[in-house]
């Protein structure tokens, strides 16, 4: 089985155009990666120019229909181009998807009450290695619809990216944005168990984007996907950069 790791970007380092080269550059030695966007200030800043009201819940957005709209155009347009457009600068093959694009991904409405708003229930795996094994670097928006098609549904990028590491069974899914790892009482921490997440979100440790991060991250786990970091650029290049989520089985032993 072909050995993939997935990579996941967000945060706000997706607007700096000397990071986004730096990532492509570091990117080169991971191997055979799918990458996993999200771009969720760009969503923003477009619902706030077209007077559409912009709404989270737990680090996770409110979509109405008319987000999701919004959602689609910009993750599936200029943020995926611009991602692709530097890895091809950084020497890699790099091919602009959405979930949408060739079935890749199937989703059904998430709980939660959040709109227009999905969990996927399938990924295409069988595409995603036909192009790796071509040499491609498939760039994935996180959208995808349902199984009766429509209005694609928004997708956490954080979830997306779990999903497609399960699906793949990756050797490892990276959460790569500006934060070096995840920080308990101020200091980073190099591993955290995946049964201590929950708690460490109740006692406030980890707030929004992150606690959504570390819930992607043992879902991730749970599906399939054989490691998982959280952290900033150096845990494309160093093994031991980053928080580690493990497996409960994996710290008992």
């Amino acid at each position: 089985m072909l050995s993939v790791r997935v990579v996941k970007l967000g945060g706000n380092e997706l607007d700096r155009p000397e990071w986004l080269a730096a990532c492509a550059d570091a990117l080169k030695a991971v191997g055979p990666v799918v990458l996993v966007h999200g771009g969720g200030e760009a969503v923003s800043a477009v619902s706030r120019r077209l007077d559409i009201p912009v709404e989270k819940h737990a680090g996770r957005r409110v979509t109405s229909p008319e987000v999701a709209e919004v959602v689609e155009m910009v993750l599936a347009g200029p943020v995926n181009r611009l991602l692709v457009a530097a890895l091809r600068a950084a020497g890699l093959d790099a091919l602009g998807l959405s979930g949408v694009d060739g079935g890749l991904l199937t989703a059904r409405p998430a709980a939660g009450g959040l709109g227009h708003v999905g969990e996927i229930v399938e990924v295409r795996t069988s595409l995603l290695h036909s192009l790796l094994l071509a040499g491609l670097t498939p760039v994935i928006a996180p959208m995808a619809p349902g199984a009766e098609g429509g209005l694609p549904f928004n997708v956490n990028a954080d979830d997306a990216a779990a999903a497609v590491a399960g699906a793949l069974h990756a050797t490892e899914l990276l959460f790569v944005s500006d934060v070096p790892g995840v920080s308990v009482d101020g200091a980073v921490q190099p591993s955290l168990a995946a049964d201590e997440i929950e708690t460490l979100i109740e006692l406030g440790a980890a707030t929004d984007g992150m606690a959504a991060k570390l819930r992607a991250a043992a879902t991730a786990i749970r599906l399939g996907a054989r490691a998982v970091r959280i952290g900033d650029l150096h845990v494309l290049g160093h093994a031991s950069a980053g928080t580690r989520i493990l497996s409960a089985a994996v710290q008992a032993a």
